[in-house]
């Protein structure tokens, strides 16, 4: 079984879902550190006037003692000034029409308390509109012990894994020794990030998902694997 895992992040970048997409099995990391100024909550979207942050505003006191999955969100209105945003962004895109609604249902049916829970909405929509599948569990499930690579490996062994895909900055840190000791073997993804058809001028990279779904429509899945395996 090939395994991957991620913290959970808000609209999630292209990469992300290449990456799920080459695996069984996806744990989502959500008993790991919040970490500030990160795409845990945040992520960007493309303007007529350059990218633009999206942040859903969270309750951070000590923050370094916070776990992901006990991330609370403000209610600040942020909702409806992200739907706006996205709105206004790609009212001109090609399948603004097509997904419009859900992404609106997804901001505007419910006041989600726990980042943790929003972000597994978005990360649901993403497979489903993608077309990707596989099998999801969460990290808070389980009792994975370590630190960095030893933590990945407990994962692996829990989870029955005999192959684990890091992202690539895992190559800083994986130990393939620890691996090799139970019969796991690694790889790093190395995603090359495709061009598509965009709204505002110049291409621009690296934003979230909905950029390309909303621009490219059925097209997305076949764009976000192209040129990457």
């Amino acid at each position: 079984m090939i395994l991957t895992a991620h913290q959970p992040v808000y609209m999630p970048w292209l990469g992300l879902f290449h990456k799920i997409s080459l695996a069984d099995t996806y744990c989502i990391f959500d008993d790991v550190q919040y970490t500030k100024k990160d795409f845990v909550n945040r992520n960007r979207i493309k303007t007529k006037d350059g990218p633009l942050w999206l942040t859903v505003p969270v309750e951070s006191t000590n923050h370094r003692e916070l776990k992901i999955k006990d991330v609370q969100i403000i209610q600040d209105g942020w909702q409806a000034k992200h739907f706006k945003s996205i709105q206004s962004a790609y009212a001109k895109s090609r399948f603004y029409s097509e997904y419009i609604d859900q992404i609106e249902e997804l901001f505007m049916a419910k006041k989600w308390a726990f980042l943790v829970d929003l972000n597994k909405a978005w990360l649901d929509f993403g497979l489903r509109t993608l077309e990707i599948e596989v099998n999801i569990h969460k990290a808070s499930d389980f009792h994975f012990e370590g630190s960095k690579s030893d933590l990945v490996a407990s994962m692996c062994s829990q989870l029955q894994a005999n192959s684990y895909i890091f992202g690539e900055l895992g190559a800083d840190y994986a130990e393939v020794s620890t691996f090799e000791k139970i019969g796991v073997s690694i790889h790093f993804q190395k995603y090359i990030h495709p061009t598509y058809t965009q709204l505002h001028g110049e291409f621009v990279s690296h934003l979230s998902f909905l950029d390309l779904l909303l621009n490219e429509g059925p097209k997305s899945r076949e764009i976000l694997l192209s040129g990457n395996i």
